[in-house]
């Protein structure tokens, strides 16, 4: 490759390479000259101008692929730039006559496309130096573009967007045109033209004033049309373009060339455009209409995620400083949004609905202010909270609670007060010892205001509120005690409130479990003052009816959040807490048909409330107090444990007698007994183990579940490096919280804390601010399946058969929805299974037991559900692991060989190929050579399946799976690999992200796999690290941020392997430019990562005297973090 280096391309050596390694030549080539021509002058090139024009255009006319395309065109314009523009027209004339040229055939495609990639290039960079010819080069784009496929229609919006960008205001005759062009792109079909023609709409807006003024509502509606069926980028770019139209509107550019506008827009004008998205998606009114009257919602859960963004987008725009400014409007506006109607029309769309509200606030105040802004913050959304909470008590008092309009008034407020509670937490949590002020200034009454929510008549209100608290401990531990003292009083002296026993428990479990956070803890005394309020309220629960499961709630809630403060507090109370436990169940089988034969309905509902308290209270025990979990303390829960399961036994009929009222109760009390159950070694409940089986395999198949309810599981199953399959929403980006929503929320309904107040005493899980578990029903499977997987490996084999042959012939029995719901539900069952058996070493059994299990597998590896797919090959590769069998991997290996030779759909295809690689990830050592042989050729002609993009990306991601798991043996198989992914990454167009993703692995995995040895200077050695940075250089200029990030990973391993060989001063500035971006609306929390972690690296070796960057790059980096934190005030 050092041949490449030179001012000229060596045509003598280039026409003697192989087709294979002539586009990688070129590339290197053009990469050396672009880095020639940067630092060349005019009279440094004159001499060779014309004959380097000649170069590049004959390689313009070779059918290059995208990377190499791009460089062409950056190589021309650098050219001109530098040197000469006599020959420029020249070249544009050319480039306009292949793009008029009549040839439609695939091969001529790239040419065409090189060409459009040229000009866009060529005006970008010399501008108005090229007169009106941009006249004749955009008419002639805009006609193309009516005949031109996606990847036509995707480089033409690009090409349009630099001529833009280099004409600026003279390309004013041509703006109309390229809108009316944009406009229709930016609803194609195609996901990577609408983020092309978002880019190209974001910059002629910069000199159209038209698109922000006159057009401004017709552009916000067409915005929101682009977010219908959209994918996460297409939500981003949308959003970027949506949210900076209206911050120009609102406050027009200013300098020396901006135009006069007649009329600004007005804040709360672009405001109500965002509101009429979020609400109504911009639709019509008969579309709205007619959605209505058929009850559904009126808004695609699409739009209202992309408008979330763009509200981000918007405040981002504007600034901090207009922010701390204008929060009062803004904050208005954004809770007037979630206490509409049309917001919150069922319980999936308010909870929604919140969670994006919420992550607006978040991404802005939390992002945007500093600590001085974030306090007058506070106190703005403490002022909104107590007007709320005057309006909801005016609403109460004006009208009766059964009348319309105080309903109404308080199901608006309860949302409102949701969304501001939290955000009013997290900011005193973030401030931590700052905001000491703001709590204890009297005039503003902070405190006074979250505790008066307690007593709201909404649960969801009582929960935020009492969450607020549990934020003002953790941020100044020093007020826990006084807040514990103030709600502990409260709760004795209005015990005879529903709203204050439930608000109040609600507040004080939250306030222990915030104990967790508090290295100093609370006194002893307050642990026993609280145990002894939990015991009255569960004595006096029977005294009072209106009062029974409000009191029975809260004891329990108390219990549970008691035993948080661990095994120093609770040893004092537990035989007191024992003997709670056994009275709450029947103490033999005569106390149980007593039981059964005299209550009612109430008194069934207060029952399985208080059990399913105590079961909870248990779960709380055995995670907090493990110590005290003696085998005397698990003798004496094992007789109520049984009785629990008894009960659940009986519940399909007590449902059936006592109809819908008693299901909501139900469901909870075997959630608690399946959670408590998985948590104990299943040996101490061997004598009910049979029973409790027969109740998982009845839940598991039973179809009247939620459709797809399972769905919520599949994710947990899959392996995590096998997110990049399942799109952007399981990766780590800034707006995973609300792309959640959108994948699983649509069906689910999202979590939230009202679905399950236990949960408000329990430590958070990383990246959770707020806990958010899921629906009753959802929770219920999921400790069902989880129980399962507990189960499952103390079975004996013969009823592990029958366990299967019964699970996979229910899953025959059932039709239609409902079977896939049963399929998903015994399927994460069964995988959960299998896990445990791996990590307790186990075996599945003899052929009886593999072959219902394999038949389970196959089917759902065929499935047209993607999680379900790939949670599929997971399984696989653990039953090989289970069974422990070369025999057996080797007809599971065999079964996928021989569907992927003959199937042809998609699906097969994907689900087989994941198979091989995921067996490999577990198997892969002890494998033999002709088996990876026949996996290596299969995979790559998979990989080369230009016609399906979703075939490659399984492929290759498979093919990294197998490269990293062979170790030494796949030696024999790495210079090929390198070649295939290297030819991929120069031919796969820009518009498969997806496909480059995979690719990216792969490059990674080799680079591991040849290790040390690319320091070397062997025969080979020199031409694969060459190919690596080729490789690196390719992805790094990939515009996919995940790609970028893989490329700076790729970077990292070949600098630790071969530090001399690895020049990383261009990606010193690409390092502080990922680092600094910190918008809230990039998708860069996936190479933010990366970059950090490279960053160490380079100090580290530049510390130690191995670095070989300049010391100024250094010093950059050095101070890099403080910058970077600076830009967050």
């Amino acid at each position: 490759m050092e041949q490449a280096h030179g001012p000229l391309l060596n045509e003598e050596l280039y026409s003697q390479l192989s087709e294979s390694k002539k586009p990688e030549f070129v590339f290197e080539w053009l990469r050396f000259l672009q880095k020639l021509l940067v630092a060349a002058n005019k009279d440094d090139i004159n001499e060779k101008q014309k004959k380097l024009v000649e170069q590049l255009t004959a390689l313009l006319e070779s059918s290059p692929g995208p990377p190499v395309r791009k460089l062409i065109a950056q190589n021309l314009a650098l050219l001109y730039n530098v040197g000469d523009t006599f020959l420029v027209y020249q070249t544009i004339d050319k480039c306009n006559e292949i793009i008029r040229s009549k040839d439609d055939s695939p091969s001529y495609l790239p040419t065409k496309l090189a060409a459009v990639a040229c000009l866009g290039a060529l005006y970008e960079r010399l501008g108005r130096m090229l007169g009106n010819t941009y006249l004749d080069t955009v008419g002639n784009l805009l006609k193309a573009m009516k005949s031109a496929e996606s990847q036509g229609r995707y480089e033409i919006m690009l090409s349009l967007q630099k001529v833009l960008s280099g004409q600026g205001a003279t390309a004013a005759p041509c703006h109309r045109d390229i809108y009316k062009a944009a406009r229709s792109c930016l609803t194609d079909r195609s996901m990577a033209v609408r983020c092309a023609a978002a880019k190209c709409l974001l910059e002629l807006q910069n000199e159209a004033v038209f698109m922000w003024t006159t057009e401004l509502e017709n552009v916000t509606t067409l915005c929101f049309k682009a977010f219908e069926g959209s994918n996460y980028d297409v939500r981003v770019s949308v959003s970027k373009l949506l949210g900076a139209i209206l911050a120009t509107a609102v406050v027009p550019k200013q300098g020396p060339g901006a135009r006069q506008v007649a009329r600004k827009t007005s804040l709360e004008e672009a405001m109500d455009l965002l509101a009429s998205g979020f609400l109504r998606g911009g639709s019509g009114f008969l579309r709205v209409s007619g959605e209505m009257l058929k009850g559904g919602s009126s808004v695609n859960r699409d739009i209202r995620i992309g408008v979330t963004q763009a509200y981000v987008v918007f405040v981002s725009t504007l600034g901090g400083q207009w922010l701390e400014l204008n929060f009062a409007a803004l904050l208005a506006h954004i809770l007037e949004l979630v206490s509409h109607l049309k917001a919150t029309q069922t319980q999936i769309d308010a909870i929604c609905c919140r969670h994006c509200v919420s992550f607006i606030l978040r991404a802005t105040v939390g992002s945007l202010l500093g600590e001085k802004a974030q306090i007058a913050a506070a106190k703005e959304i403490c002022q909104a909270v107590g007007k709320q909470k005057k309006a909801t008590d005016a609403a109460m008092s004006d009208s009766n609670m059964e009348t319309k309009v105080g309903t109404m008034d308080v199901s608006a407020s309860q949302h409102v007060l949701v969304c501001a509670l939290q955000e009013l937490g997290n900011l005193v949590q973030g401030l931590g010892s700052t905001a000491a002020p703001l709590l204890q200034d009297s005039t503003i009454g902070v405190l006074d205001k979250v505790t008066s929510v307690l007593l709201h008549p909404s649960v969801s209100a009582r929960l935020a509120a009492a969450w607020c608290l549990r934020c003002f401990a953790v941020a100044l531990p020093s007020e826990v005690s006084p807040l514990l003292d103030r709600c502990t009083e409260r709760l004795s002296a209005l015990r005879s409130s529903p709203e204050a026993v439930t608000g109040y428990s609600f507040a004080v479990a939250a306030l222990l479990g915030a104990v967790q956070y508090c290295p100093l803890g609370i006194p002893h005394g307050k642990g026993k003052l609280i145990m002894s309020q939990a015991e009255d309220f569960l004595r006096s629960a029977i005294q009072n009816s209106r009062l029974s499961i409000q009191r029975t709630q809260a004891g329990w809630l108390l219990f549970s959040a008691l035993m948080t403060l661990g095994p120093a507090v609770v040893h004092y109370h537990l035989p007191r807490i024992l003997l709670l436990w056994k009275s709450v169940f029947p103490q033999s089988p005569k106390d149980w048909e007593t039981e059964r034969s005299r209550g009612d309905c109430f008194t069934w509902q207060v029952t399985l409330e208080e059990r399913a308290g105590a079961l909870c209270a248990m779960k709380s025990f055995v995670l907090h107090c493990g110590d005290l979990l003696t085998d005397d303390v698990i003798e004496r829960l094992l007789p109520l444990l049984t009785f629990a399961v008894a009960l659940s036994t009986k519940l399909p009929a007590l449902n059936k007698s006592y109809g819908v009222s008693l299901k909501s109760a139900s469901v909870v009390f075997r959630q608690r007994l399946y959670e408590i159950l998985a948590l104990l070694p299943p040996k101490t409940y061997e004598g009910i183990l049979n029973s409790v089986l027969k109740e998982l395999v009845a839940e598991l198949t039973l179809a009247d579940n939620q459709m797809f309810a399972a769905t919520f599981l599949l994710p947990s199953l899959c392996h995590q490096d096998d997110a990049l399959l399942l799109g952007a929403w399981l990766q780590e980006t800034d707006h995973r919280f609300i792309e959640e929503q959108l994948k699983l929320g649509g069906i689910l309904g999202g979590g939230s804390l009202e679905h399950d107040p236990f949960t408000i005493c329990e430590r958070l899980a990383d990246g959770e601010f707020i806990p958010t578990p899921l629906p009753p029903v959802l929770s219920m499977i999921r400790a069902a399946v989880d129980l399962f997987g507990v189960i499952f490996p103390c079975v004996d084999v013969k009823h592990r058969a029958q366990i299967l042959d019964r699970l996979t012939e229910s899953i025959k029995q059932t039709k239609g929805s409902k079977q896939q719901t049963v399929q998903l539900n015994v399927f994460a069952a069964f995988c959960c299974g299998l896990k445990r058996l791996a990590c307790t070493k186990g075996s599945l059994g003899p052929e009886e037991v593999r072959r219902p299990a394999v038949t389970l597998v196959m089917r759902s590896l065929e499935s047209a559900n993607l999680l379900l797919r790939c949670a599929a090959a997971e399984t696989l590769a653990r039953l090989a692991q289970v069974v422990a069998d070369s025999a057996f991997t080797a007809r599971l290996a065999q079964t996928s060989f021989e569907k992927l030779k003959s199937a042809r759909d998609v699906i097969s295809r994907t689900g087989h190929s994941m198979a091989l690689g995921s067996l490999y990830r577990y198997l892969g050592g002890i494998v033999s050579s002709q088996h990876l042989t026949a996996c290596v050729s299969i995979l790559y002609t998979l990989s080369q399946d230009s016609t399906s993009p979703e075939v490659q990306t399984w492929a290759l991601h498979s093919l990294s799976l197998l490269i990293d798991s062979s170790g030494p043996m796949y030696h024999a198989h790495v210079e090929s690999s390198l070649s295939l992914v290297l030819l991929l990454l120069l031919t796969v167009p820009l518009t498969h992200p997806e496909v480059h993703q995979s690719l990216g692995g792969c490059l990674n995995v080799l680079i591991t796999t040849l290790g040390p040895e690319l320091q070397g200077n062997s025969t080979s050695v020199p031409q694969l690290r060459t190919s690596c940075l080729v490789g690196c250089a390719v992805m790094q200029d990939n515009p996919d941020c995940l790609v970028q990030a893989q490329a700076i990973s790729c970077l990292q391993q070949l600098h630790m392997f071969a530090p001399r060989h690895v020049n990383l001063s261009n990606l010193v500035p690409s390092l502080c430019e990922i680092l600094l971006d910190n918008s809230v609306w990039q998708p860069v929390v996936r190479k933010r990562y990366p970059a950090i972690v490279v960053q160490s690296t380079l100090l580290q070796s530049y510390l130690s005297g191995n670095g070989p960057q300049p010391a100024c790059e250094i010093h950059g980096l050095v101070y890099l973090p403080i910058d970077f934190q600076l830009s967050n005030l």
